[in-house]
């Protein structure tokens, strides 16, 4: 059985000794990690440590991972017109659910909640916004541009009991450690994970290994998709977790989930047959999560409907599903683009984050909204038309 080729991706750019350093110390966590597990972590393990191991992961150190200096540019980092257009949805579930309270999960630099707040201000709502973030670098970050906002602005360290309002996940659900799988001759399904790899000549100090899968996760992979020897992909039952666990503390109101994904005939297609592994290191994007440990990101796809399975599991309502252009057309974004004569370069500005925004070549249709939530009645705002959860 062929395993994944390992290489380093050509025309990325070098890093300085501090970040070279910082690599050797992850790796040095990690082939240990790998020794003691007897030999080899599951990639679900793997991943979940080289992002997210304090003080080490790519997460929770302190590189930059944001826009022009980071790794990776979101849609709130591109321009505060999309802050701006999601507010009118927050605002019509706030208004639903009779509360003022946002919960951000993952809230990066702190782009969105700095246009989220004005915006909401300037709808008439004065918003109580917390944020729950894991990475105590990005907190700090947070914290230091959010400051201006006061006690408007709170960290939660835990889950809440009981919430009403409504939550906001971008790109949250990408970055939750995957299981990663591939389909044997025998025409079943086997885990991949990581051994260490000694050789000199090696291009990362790491290797891929087949395991058996276990039984109630080979059971969930041939329900999703049928049998093709050699196909890789994904399954990322972290955050369908998530999802079943948000309606448990959910009590009225809704989540707004953005991110890149697909729904399961299309996630599991027969030509998609690498999967959706993807890797960011200083705005190039490769398939290579072996290399660069605790310097990249790596995320993977969003089967959107498991996302919805899950909700619905827990007792949630699928309230809307469509494509984030489609979502930010129905919430006005156009709307608030500058007339001419205004701010010529203003406009200019917008326009170009109008069409990275938008644009099917861009994020317009490559990411997607959806919308679960409870006590709220459809349609909402951004979904009124265009909404695809007829294809979940």
């Amino acid at each position: 059985m062929l395993l994944p080729p390992i290489h380093l991706p050509a025309g990325l750019p070098p890093v300085d000794d501090a970040t070279r350093e910082h690599g050797h110390r992850v790796r040095a966590m990690l082939t240990q990690r790998i020794t003691d597990a007897g030999g080899w972590l599951s990639f679900e393990h793997w991943m979940q440590v080289a992002l997210y191991e304090p003080g080490l992961g790519y997460y929770s150190a302190g590189s930059t991972k944001l826009h022009q200096g980071g790794d990776f540019t979101t849609a709130p980092e591109t321009s505060p017109l999309f802050g701006q257009a999601l507010a009118r949805q927050v605002a019509e579930i706030l208004a639903a659910s009779q509360s003022s309270t946002v919960l951000e999960f993952g809230a990066g630099s702190g782009a969105l909640a700095d246009a989220l707040i004005p915006a909401l201000r300037d709808l008439g709502i004065a918003v109580d916004y917390r944020i729950l973030e894991l990475s105590a670098d990005l907190r700090a970050r947070q914290q230091e541009r959010l400051a201006a906002w006061g006690n408007q602005v709170q960290w939660l360290d835990t889950l809440p009991h009981a919430f009403a309002g409504c939550v906001v996940a971008n790109e949250v659900l990408d970055a939750m450690p995957a299981i990663l799988f591939q389909w044997t001759e025998a025409g079943t399904p086997a885990l991949l994970g990581v051994a260490t790899d000694a050789r000199p000549d090696a291009p990362a100090p790491f290797r891929w290994v087949l395991h058996d899968a276990p039984p109630a996760t080979a059971a969930v992979i041939a329900a999703r998709m049928p049998p093709l020897p050699g196909y890789r992909s994904e399954l990322n039952l972290q955050a369908e977790a998530w999802m079943r666990n948000l309606g448990l503390w959910l009590e009225k109101g809704a989540a707004l989930l953005i991110d890149y994904g697909f729904p399961r005939r299309e996630y599991y297609h027969p030509q998609r047959t690498q999967g959706t592994l993807m890797c960011h290191f200083r705005h190039h994007a490769h398939d290579q999560p072996l290399v660069l440990a605790g310097l990249q990101d790596i995320t993977a796809h969003v089967d959107f409907t498991a996302m919805a399975d899950a909700a619905l599991d827990s007792g949630l309502d699928v309230l809307g599903y469509t494509s984030q252009a489609r979502f930010l057309m129905n919430a006005g974004l156009t709307d608030l683009i500058r007339a001419p004569g205004e701010d010529p370069a203003l406009r200019a500005r917008q326009l170009t984050a109008l069409n990275t925004l938008l644009s099917e070549a861009e994020m317009g249709e490559l990411f997607k909204v959806m919308a679960v939530g409870r006590g709220i009645a459809p349609p909402l705002l951004g979904f009124a038309r265009g909404d695809r959860r007829d294809r979940l």
